[in-house]
Order: C-alpha cells, then sequence, then structure tokens
C-alpha cells in the first residue's frame, strides 16, 4: 500500500515567490502544491491549471523519467525553475488466463466499437474544470481483497500486454459501488468493449478516477457525485475474469495510483 506521504518542501526563495508541494514525489504520485495567486506553472512543458487561490495539483505517470522540470512565473514575472526528482518504482508481472478470444483478437466491428469508445473516453479526460475536489480525501469505491495493483506488467493468455494501470478489488456482482471523492460524472457507459460498464468522474484541473468492469451504471454524464453517493454496482464485463472493480485515476494523460492517496485496505 502506498497513503499519502505528507511533505512540505520549500522550493523557492524569496518568500513572496515561495511554491509548496505536499506527497511523494514519485512514479504513479499526485502531488499537490500551492503558489502565490496568479502565478503560471508548467511541468516538462505542460500547462497546469492553478487555482484562484494559488492551488494546483500535479501527477506522475508509471513510467515518468527520472527528472521533470517545474515551471513557476510568478505574478511580478519573476521565473523560477526547478528540477524535480522522481523516484522509481519496481512493479509485479501478473499473468492472466481464461480471456476470450473475442478479447484478444477483436473483429473488425469491434474494432470500429473500440474507437468510438476511446474517443469517447478522450473527450471526457480532456475536461479541465476549476473544481478543486481532488485536494479533499479519498476512500476506497468499495472493500474487497486487492487481486491487481497499478503498474504491474500483465501478461494474457501468455501474450504481454499493457501495464495495469489501477487497482483491482473483487468482490461479488451487484456490490455497491461509490464515489471515491466528489466530482462531475463526465463518462457513464454502461458496455465498453474492453471495460465493460464504466464512469469517469472529475475532480478537477484534470485529475479524475475510472470505473470499470461494472455491472450496472446508476448516474448519467452531468451528474455531481459527493462522498456516500452509490454510482454503480461491481460486475465482471469487458476484458475481466470475475467480478470486481478496476479503479484508475489520471492527471491529464499521466495515470497515477489510486492506492497512493487512500489508506490500507481495512478488510485486506
Amino acid at each position: 500500500m502506498y497513503p499519502l506521504l505528507i511533505a512540505m518542501v520549500l522550493l523557492f526563495t524569496p518568500p513572496s515567490h515561495a511554491l509548496e508541494l505536499q506527497g511523494d514525489v514519485r512514479q504513479g504520485a499526485l502531488v499537490m502544491g500551492l503558489a502565490a495567486p496568479g502565478a503560471t506553472i508548467t511541468l516538462d512543458g505542460q500547462a497546469v491549471l492553478v487555482a484562484d487561490n494559488g492551488r494546483f495539483v500535479l501527477g506522475f505517470d508509471r513510467d515518468a523519467a527520472a527528472s521533470a522540470q517545474l515551471t513557476v512565473v510568478a505574478p511580478d514575472g519573476a521565473t523560477h525553475r526547478q528540477t524535480l526528482t522522481v523516484a522509481p518504482r519496481k512493479y509485479k508481472i501478473q499473468r492472466v488466463e481464461g480471456i476470450a478470444k473475442k478479447i484478444m483478437s477483436p473483429s473488425s466491428k469491434a474494432l470500429q466499437q473500440i474507437r468510438r469508445e476511446s474517443a469517447l473516453v478522450g473527450a471526457a479526460r480532456k475536461v479541465r474544470l476549476q473544481r478543486q475536489d481532488y485536494a479533499g480525501p479519498f476512500k476506497w469505491p468499495l472493500q474487497g481483497p486487492i487481486t491487481g495493483v497499478y503498474g504491474s506488467q500483465r501478461v494474457y493468455n501468455g501474450k504481454p500486454g499493457r501495464p495495469h494501470y489501477g487497482v483491482d478489488v473483487a468482490a461479488p456482482i451487484g456490490t455497491p459501488v461509490s464515489t471515491p471523492a466528489p466530482g462531475l460524472v463526465t463518462l457513464a457507459e454502461e458496455d465498453m468493449f474492453y471495460s465493460g460498464g464504466t464512469l469517469i468522474i472529475d475532480h478537477g484541473h484534470g485529475v479524475s478516477s475510472t470505473l470499470m468492469h461494472l455491472d450496472r451504471v446508476l448516474v448519467s454524464a452531468g451528474d455531481e457525485v459527493v462522498p456516500g453517493d452509490i454510482v454503480a454496482e461491481v460486475g465482471e464485463k469487458g476484458r475481466a475474469t470475475g467480478p470486481h472493480l478496476d479503479w484508475r485515476m489520471n492527471w491529464l494523460k499521466a495515470r497515477v495510483d489510486p492506492q497512493m492517496l487512500v489508506p490500507a485496505m481495512a478488510s485486506n
């Protein structure tokens, strides 16, 4: 497990240009930040949304490089640059058998469906809302055995596949799934080719949760959700070998590790 580490790091001087980072700068991490209101920030050239109160967030992908360039232009026009050291991680190899042939070798019709669905997901993740729900605590969407972890390299039916970018929690079909944090639903699909029932919940500033392999989706795009809201039920649709929830998170295009934002699973 990777509980969120709290470390306030003063990067810049003088104090009028101070910038604070909260979190563990490592592959898969979300790092919260606070800058002077009105500052402009980029990370390796990627524009970072800064709220009116100076709050912002950074995300580091599974395979993020060993360093990242953070550039801050203060309200008075002064420019400050800082090289962040990104700690590496080791990832597990998982072998998954029993995936249906139609999933492993989709037909031309299925490929058209996959392209349509990829466009829907891409559009949902392009949203950059000013809301700051990402800054509050996250909670597990459900409790159960963890059967898959972020970053693991999966071998499907003996064939190496893409890394796994989420955390899998096993539970019976129909188990209620709640939102891991407040947000706005930007995608609600009943049965996508690879991910089955799929929800994307936007938490602001490019941070989103994706809930996959759902049996039932209980909310619609445009709905506001808050902690305690039941948004779906566990299923085994799409590329799945049994009933479970696959919870993934993004910061823009960077895929980050949900387990770094929640405490250890109480029942695990």
